[in-house]
């Protein structure tokens, strides 16, 4: 494509970066990447995140944002008035009040100052809502209202938005069906991602249920011949929210010679999943990856925003660990692996690209 003189030239991605040792937020980085280059093939991009805030936007805490918009001391409206556009991912699933008032205010306010700065705010493809307080509601409508495009990656979170007074322009995917294909990994039959999240108390399902469906489910598949590799999908950080000391533990507890996987960073993790017959997966970018490198998946979910956004690409399998009953889930998730198809993940792949194709047409014609 030959630039455009609108085509904006210097685009910051909002709460994404490929460094992240959570997957799922390296997956929307690079997501991000591959799908802007593809529309803005000469655009610098910079990423920001938390772990990786520039010293101009001093977002701790809301309040440090507004002391900085009135009595400017580190040169914020200048640095996000250099950007044309701003990309904002709220990390996929963060547009919500559900992790808090205060994330939610603060990215908002990001968000806010930019548009004020003189850029063109999007909102990237991502989960919309829930908002549960009047005043997370408040900041979502005026988010919505500030954007130049609204992006939802689910007919939900489309739904969410239209509620608030903005309908979006496109409903999508998420942004790893963005990213290029993988070198091929070696052969292996199924991965099973263990959450660290779960493991742990957690307000969204019991740890212990969760720690011995995951166990009988193993020792499920082991006893159907199937041969079982351990995969963290959140890397190791002194956070109890990562997967390594979960994949660890679950490898003590069943014994033998079993396979743990901790990879590098998202390219080894996609090439580990591409060369596998199934995935399960307690991280929705797990079992995301793995679709959208066409390997059937078997998501076990723990929140709303699972079943709306795989079903978006046409993929129903997986379970709901809120609502299913834990003790008879290892037998079902076992027959289920046996029965999903390569090819319905190869459409669901498909499905999901093509679905972006769709909106790097509409970035095209901004």
């Amino acid at each position: 494509m030959t630039a455009k003189s609108s085509d904006p030239s210097k685009i910051l991605i909002l709460w994404a970066e490929e460094s992240s040792p959570n997957l799922g937020v390296a997956a929307l980085a690079r997501g991000s990447r591959d799908l802007l280059r593809r529309a803005f093939p000469h655009a610098e991009l910079t990423f920001t995140n938390y772990g990786a805030r520039p010293p101009e936007v001093p977002w701790g805490r809301p309040r440090s944002l507004l002391r900085e918009r009135v009595l400017p001391r580190y040169g914020m409206q200048e640095y996000l008035g250099g950007f044309d556009l701003v990309w904002d991912t709220r990390s996929g699933d963060s547009f919500s009040d559900i992790y808090g008032l205060g994330r939610h205010m603060t990215m908002s306010m990001v968000h806010e100052m930019a548009c004020q700065a003189g850029a063109t705010a999007m909102m990237a493809p991502q989960t919309i809502g829930p908002f549960t307080t009047r005043r997370g509601r408040l900041l979502a409508r005026r988010t919505l209202s500030r954007s130049g495009l609204v992006i939802a990656r689910d007919p939900h979170s489309a739904q969410a938005a239209a509620q608030l007074g903005r309908r979006p322009e496109l409903t999508t995917t998420d942004l790893v069906f963005a990213i290029d294909r993988p070198a091929l990994g070696r052969r292996r039959d199924v991965l099973l991602n263990v959450s660290g999240l779960l493991w742990n108390e957690n307000p969204h399902v019991s740890a212990p249920g969760y720690r011995r469906m995951i166990r009988e489910t193993f020792e499920a598949l082991r006893a159907e011949g199937r041969e079982i590799a351990l995969l963290a999908h959140v890397l190791d950080t002194p956070s109890p929210d990562n997967d390594v000391p979960a994949v660890r533990a679950l490898a003590d507890e069943v014994g033998g010679d079993t396979e743990v996987i901790v990879p590098a960073d998202l390219d080894e993790t996609r090439s580990v999943i591409s060369g596998a017959e199934a995935l399960i997966g307690s991280r929705m970018h797990a079992c995301l990856n793995a679709l959208s490198v066409g390997v059937p998946s078997v998501p076990l979910a723990y929140s709303r925003k699972f079943a709306p956004l795989l079903e978006s690409v046409g993929w129903t399998a997986g379970f709901d660990l809120r609502t299913d009953d834990l003790e008879t889930l290892p037998a079902k998730v076992v027959s289920q692996v046996a029965g999903i198809s390569t090819a319905e993940a190869g459409a669901a792949a498909a499905r999901g690209s093509a679905s972006l194709d769709s909106l790097v047409d509409l970035l095209r014609q901004q």
